[in-house]
């Protein structure tokens, strides 16, 4: 049986950092993870979504524990190579949704997983890749 792939976009990691709505959503999933059940991806350029936003509302010393806290968990942090950088430029010529948020959809589609978000600036994108709502 082929293991579950999940794709976290930076809504999902920042409403369990931030204790927000869908935070027990992604602790599940992380303890799926944890467990086997489940395969958790992370592009690249999502993680350095969550760098920013942490940086900029509040600073070094939170976004070093962020970075550390991601590092412990069960995510596989994608690099984007040629192939992802064009699915996701091809998303973002047809949908009007922001270039960061392409690269969680784009590694969704090449995955063949499930995007976990909150962001509903995903819904443009229902009819081409699977998402679970948190």
């Amino acid at each position: 049986m082929k293991k579950k792939t999940a794709v976290f976009d930076s809504f999902a990691l920042l409403a369990l950092f931030e204790n927000e709505k869908g935070a027990g959503k992604v602790k599940d999933i992380l303890t799926e993870a944890v467990s086997g059940d489940v395969e958790i991806l992370l592009s690249v350029i999502n993680w350095g979504e969550i760098y920013y936003i942490v940086l900029r509302e509040y600073g070094r010393e939170a976004v070093g524990k962020i970075v550390d806290a991601i590092r412990s968990m069960p995510i596989t942090l994608v690099p984007v190579d040629e192939s992802l950088a064009v699915r996701a430029a091809t998303l973002k010529a047809g949908h009007p949704i922001s270039y960061a948020d392409t690269f969680a959809a784009a590694l969704t589609g090449q995955s063949q997983g499930v995007l976990i978000t909150g962001d509903r600036e995903f819904e443009k994108l229902e009819d081409e890749i699977d998402i679970e709502w948190i």
